[in-house]
């Protein structure tokens, strides 16, 4: 179309863009409402509280059952300055109820030197995670990249490589019996599996076996990258993804669930990707955890420059966090998402931390808590109803009700979907 005036192209166009504009804006209220929608399905369920009728009542929240966790790192147990150790344990314990050893569990930490085996540092993590109520994932038994191995393994014939894992294996799940929730088995599997290119294709079960052998209840985790925010072609990686869960369980190995890892390469992500990537895995009707969640992810891989982020883009870098969770959280199959570090003077990479080095908080702390705290976060009070009841959707988590001044604890749990507590005895 020609303009024989420029102010008509300047009117249409500016029509085209406020149009694309409330196009853009309408579909991501549709997002958000659809969301909510399904938080409200599958996060709540009902809460009832049973006392004389026209008493006060007052229902609230204390904790989640779902996880929103985060990974603590070896200076837990020595390293940081006092001042910040006593900071960190605070602003841990106020932001999380799930906690993960970030290299501690590791068999290239723990044992670096062979038969001298330390144990110090996770036993540590776990001594102050069980004191605060802290359920903790083992992250890993294994790992089967070359470059996490550490040589005197290499050094060993087949044989006596096999024997090596049977006894971490059953070392590690004897010693924590019951007190790891679960076990990332070999992680990573997919970048590299050294054990199996030299013991065969069996090695996966047996590792498991082993494990089993020392804890039958320990609960057996993949974890693997780049299935929701892919680094590499979108589809490619979570087929392959898709191929190794359904090998796993082809070959009997009793895995529990799918550890997903939430890294992000850029300071976005793709929604419709990482809500694709969810439903796929689901499939397999498994647990899903996202383990090692960081937004942005600047600086992943290891070796590449970690440019901190500048402040201009800290306000976005909170909405992604904010969408990213929501859409896990909308999500009936996803049971946690756990941060990999949290604090910029303990974290891999920095530009993703809540809390600055002066523990100070970004605007992704803000949401971060406003989110967790306060939009997913149930507090109401009211009055028993004529017929002795008093009834309200709430998350699912742990509850303190009080009634006419008298308080009992209640856990309204998923796998329930509601919750009774009765004041009248």
């Amino acid at each position: 179309m020609k303009y024989s005036n420029p102010f008509h192209y300047l009117i249409n166009s500016n029509i085209l863009l406020t149009f694309s504009f409330l196009l853009t804006s309408i579909t991501c209220i549709g997002q958000d409402v659809d969301l909510n929608q399904a938080i409200a399905k599958y996060r709540k369920g009902e809460l009832i509280v049973q006392a004389k009728p026209g008493s006060t009542v007052t229902v609230e929240q204390k904790r989640h059952e779902f996880w929103f966790g985060c990974s603590v790192p070896n200076s837990l147990a020595g390293g940081m300055s006092p001042e910040n150790l006593k900071k960190f344990k605070e602003k841990f314990l106020e932001n999380f109820n799930a906690a993960v050893p970030e290299n501690a569990l590791k068999w290239i930490s723990m044992e670096p030197q062979k038969g001298k085996v330390n144990y110090a540092v996770v036993d540590s993590i776990l001594t102050w995670a069980e004191k605060n109520n802290l359920p903790v994932r083992g992250h890993n038994i294994f790992w089967g990249h070359k470059k996490y191995i550490q040589p005197w393994q290499m050094e060993m014939n087949d044989a006596d490589l096999k024997q090596a894992l049977q006894q971490r294996a059953e070392s590690i799940a004897k010693r924590y019996k019951g007190r790891f929730v679960e076990y990332d088995l070999n992680n990573e599997i997919l970048d590299e599996n050294y054990y199996e290119t030299r013991l065969g294709p069996d090695i996966t079960k047996l590792m498991a076996q082993w494990v089993l052998n020392a804890d039958p209840a320990a609960k057996i985790y993949l974890n693997e990258h780049d299935m929701l925010i892919p680094e590499y072609p979108a589809g490619n990686r979570l087929a392959t993804m898709m191929a190794l869960v359904r090998s796993c369980l082809k070959q009997g190995i009793p895995l529990a669930g799918i550890g997903i890892q939430g890294h992000s390469h850029t300071t976005t992500f793709d929604r419709q990707a990482l809500k694709r990537g969810l439903d796929s895995v689901a499939k397999f009707n498994l647990p899903i955890r996202i383990t090692e969640f960081n937004m942005p992810g600047r600086g992943y891989p290891i070796n590449e420059k970690r440019d901190p982020l500048p402040a201009s883009e800290d306000g976005s870098r909170a909405k992604e966090m904010v969408d990213f969770m929501k859409i896990c959280f909308a999500h009936p199959a996803v049971e946690s998402i756990l941060f990999w570090g949290f604090w910029e003077g303990a974290n891999w990479i920095p530009a993703s931390s809540l809390y600055r080095r002066d523990w100070s908080p970004t605007p992704a702390a803000d949401a971060y808590r406003n989110l967790v705290f306060n939009e997913w976060w149930t507090k109401v009070s009211g009055k028993i109803g004529d017929k002795g009841t008093f009834s309200t959707p709430a998350f699912y988590g742990k509850y303190l009700v009080t009634v006419d001044g008298i308080s009992k604890e209640v856990d309204l749990l998923k796998k329930q979907g509601k919750a009774v507590v009765d004041f009248r005895k």
